[in-house]
């Protein structure tokens, strides 16, 4: 089986280089041993500002000799993310280039990070059909289940609505420290 080439590029590599540096001594605090090839490979990518080694190839083999290179602002938002908490990383993590919703996280507190990016789509003092607050979600996400992210809100007390759910509307609510963190980052397209 022949393998394909998948080339890593980055503008400057001292915040490249800082990023990496950060992903491993996380793990050393945790205790873990060395990171193993593939957790390693996947670890460059991110250090890249890439989700994992999967999308770096992926980005190879959609244009392997003409990918354009990152914006500044782009090497600038890679650097920025070395400071960020862990949670923080893996929210930025779960959106594409276009800021959208790529999954559901798994992990509670990922999840109710992200929900606080979708909250920020919804303006204050609006009631929302629920048919309004779908269309909102739906252009906010690509895996199609906007019931799930509309109950999560809900549950979470960014969103309130009536009992029989005709009417929708943002609550008035203040993120903590990390979540501050999180939307700006998000907002600045760091992944």
């Amino acid at each position: 089986m022949t393998r394909t080439p998948v080339p890593l590029a980055t503008p400057d590599v001292s915040p490249f280089a800082r990023t990496l540096k950060g992903y491993l001594d996380e793990r050393h605090a945790a205790g873990k041993p060395p990171p193993s090839h593939v957790e390693l490979l996947n670890l460059l990518a991110r250090a890249r500002g890439l989700r994992n080694f999967a999308t770096l190839k992926a980005a190879a083999l959609a244009a392997p000799r003409t990918a354009p290179a990152p914006a500044p602002a782009r090497a600038q938002a890679v650097a920025g993310t070395a400071a960020l908490s862990p949670t923080v990383r893996k929210a930025l993590i779960q959106f594409d280039e276009e800021r959208q919703l790529v999954r559901l996280p798994t992990k509670l507190s990922v999840q109710q990070m992200v929900m606080w990016a979708l909250w920020t789509r919804f303006a204050a003092r609006r009631s929302y059909t629920e048919k309004e607050v779908n269309a909102i979600l739906n252009s906010q996400h690509r895996f199609g289940d906007p019931a799930t992210l509309r109950r999560e809100l809900v549950n979470m007390k960014l969103l309130g609505r009536l009992s029989d759910c005709s009417r929708y509307w943002k609550e008035v609510a203040r993120p903590e420290p990390d979540v501050r963190d999180f939307l700006r980052a998000w907002r600045a397209g760091q992944r």
